[in-house]
């Protein structure tokens, strides 16, 4: 046998699975690899395209999605532990062609330029405003922190969620 024989082998050898898992409110069965990350098999096996991969460990949140109720980065992930769960990408936060008030608010801020890092703010943001309606600038700051952004910095982000906290205060 030579080297190139043994190399080719290789892939026959990688051990698979299938991951049933829910994503967006659709049931999925897929084949994949045990040592694939979930960030990779969002984007490539489902073409999922909102968790982005900037880092590969853990540092930029562009991965950020919600499993089970709770947000995690997906980078740090292997597919294989999330089996039977329910997840949320960013397309899955909103009925398509609709925004929600946090998106509506980001976008009447003009909170992101080129949105990459859109997924970790916007996760970081919804679980705060679950757990505090009327947060102050200093907690939407703390909320963001281990989500990058290398555009707009977090400015628009803290007033868009302050005007959401407004209106409640106003709609009460």
């Amino acid at each position: 046998m030579n080297i190139d024989d043994a190399h080719e082998g290789e892939t026959a050898l990688i051990p698979t699975r299938r991951l049933r898992i829910t994503v967006n409110g659709v049931k999925r069965a897929v084949r994949i690899e045990d040592r694939q990350l979930l960030v990779d098999v969002l984007r490539e096996t489902l073409g999922l395209t909102g968790p982005k991969v900037g880092c590969y460990n853990g540092d930029c949140g562009a991965c950020t999605v919600m499993i089970d109720g709770t947000i995690a980065k997906s980078c740090l992930m292997l597919a294989a532990s999330v089996e039977g769960s329910v997840i949320t990408t960013i397309e899955g936060v909103s009925a398509p062609g609709e925004l929600d008030e946090l998106q509506k608010a980001l976008w009447e801020n003009d909170a992101f330029q080129c949105g990459f890092c859109i997924s970790g703010h916007l996760f970081a943001l919804r679980q705060l405003l679950e757990t505090n309606s009327d947060p102050t600038e200093q907690e939407i700051r703390k909320a963001v922190i281990g989500n990058l952004c290398r555009c707009t910095g977090y400015n628009n982000l803290v007033k868009a969620v302050l005007q959401i906290a407004d209106r409640r205060r106003q709609a009460a």
